[in-house]
């Protein structure tokens, strides 16, 4: 959005109005993405009451989400540029009857909620108001063409170390990642280099669990699909284009 006021939830969200009482006045009006990535998720989500979300994931591996949408602009392995048009304000949701107005949350790369920053500064929670300094466009996020900025650790995020890859033909790798702190394994599927989209999946398999996959058309990265496994064998793979890898049960310590 543009200048605005705003007010919090309890948490780290923040709710974005034009002013604190304007009712349905900020529907329709335009969000735009607050730093550049690549959209992970742009969809109708019933189960948490978001409504339309884009959730983008940043060079740094942290998120920004943007919920109960009017329309989403942008769809899922989608690059952005900073103050790109991702949608407009909205009140949709599946659970909650709701005025106009932008959900907005940024996480880490482990996906925990954090306080928000603007500018460099932290919002001063519950009702600071601010004025937006991004409704022009902003940096352009690599080129199709270059090499891929994201390895398996920035997708998986911090504390996962390569437990085991393969690889993808000459398009890229699929890996396993460990978190010794959080006992969860990860699997990202990491294109070598960026030119367009292009098919892509990625799954892991605890014994015993059913099968989680994330797979879709992807500029960067299929994943990451995270499952605990302490002690557990897993299966694991992921496939670009027609270039595939299925692991055994394995890995079980």
């Amino acid at each position: 959005m543009g200048s605005s006021g705003s007010f919090a939830h309890t948490g780290n969200e923040i709710d974005f109005n034009g002013s604190a009482n304007d009712g349905n006045k900020d529907l329709g009006r335009t969000v735009v993405a607050a730093a550049a990535g690549t959209v992970v998720t742009s969809a109708y989500q019933t189960s948490n009451g978001f409504g339309n979300l884009v959730k983008i994931r940043h060079s740094d591996g942290s998120t920004t989400l943007y919920a109960h949408l009017n329309a989403r602009s942008v769809g899922q392995g989608a690059s952005v540029k900073q103050g790109q048009k991702i949608g407009t304000v909205g009140h949709s949701s599946a659970k909650y009857n709701l005025v106009a107005h932008l959900h907005y949350e940024q996480r880490s790369s482990s996906g925990k909620n954090v306080k928000t920053s603007f500018n460099g500064a932290t919002f001063k929670y519950p009702g600071q108001k601010i004025t937006s300094k991004n409704c022009g466009g902003g940096a352009a996020p690599p080129k199709s063409t270059s090499a891929n900025p994201y390895t398996a650790a920035k997708v998986c995020g911090a504390g996962f170390g390569q437990v085991d890859s393969a690889p993808l033909g000459s398009q890229g790798r699929v890996y396993l990642m460990y978190s010794s702190a959080t006992g969860q394994n990860c699997v990202a599927t990491v294109r070598n280099s960026v030119s367009g989209t292009v098919a892509a999946s990625a799954y892991l398999e605890v014994r015993g669990k059913a099968r989680q996959t994330d797979s879709g058309k992807f500029q960067y990265y299929a994943g990451p699909v995270r499952a605990k496994a302490v002690r557990t064998c897993v299966k694991w793979g992921g496939s670009i284009g027609s270039a595939r890898y299925d692991s055994p049960f394995e890995h079980c310590g």
